[in-house]
């Protein structure tokens, strides 16, 4: 079955792009709003919420700039989720897009789930 892709952009106001690389990029920056824990064994990254347990493949990493991750458990290989920095030059602001991909009928579950663990990560973060 295909999927749709979901793509959605976060502002943040007075965020270094270094504290929001290592939030989305490190184990212990990733547990602190995207699950309650995560460890990392190579290039495989492991996700636990209460009792649930996923394992995600690190993809492709630039440096300060993204990381792409695809679930082990997804049939679907061309699906994967992202989370990009960028920066306007003439605000300062800082900006984070996601995408990730969706079943049909799904794309407003998971854009609330979205909206949801980045409002938890603008207050760890101060944004």
């Amino acid at each position: 079955m295909a999927k749709e892709k979901v793509q959605l952009e976060y502002l943040f106001n007075k965020v270094s792009t270094a504290s929001l690389w290592n939030s989305i990029s490190t184990p212990d920056g990733l547990s602190d709003w995207f699950a309650d824990s995560v460890s990392v064994d190579s290039e495989i990254f492991t996700f636990r919420w209460s009792k649930v347990e996923e394992e995600a493949e690190l993809l492709a990493v630039r440096q300060m700039n993204s990381v792409r991750f695809r679930w082990l458990s997804e049939d679907d290989e061309n699906s994967y989720f992202e989370m990009k920095i960028g920066s306007n030059p003439l605000t300062g602001d800082t900006s984070l897009t996601v995408v990730d991909f969706a079943d049909n009928g799904e794309v407003n579950d998971v854009e609330d789930l979205w909206n949801s663990q980045i409002d938890k990560l603008k207050r760890k973060i101060g944004a």
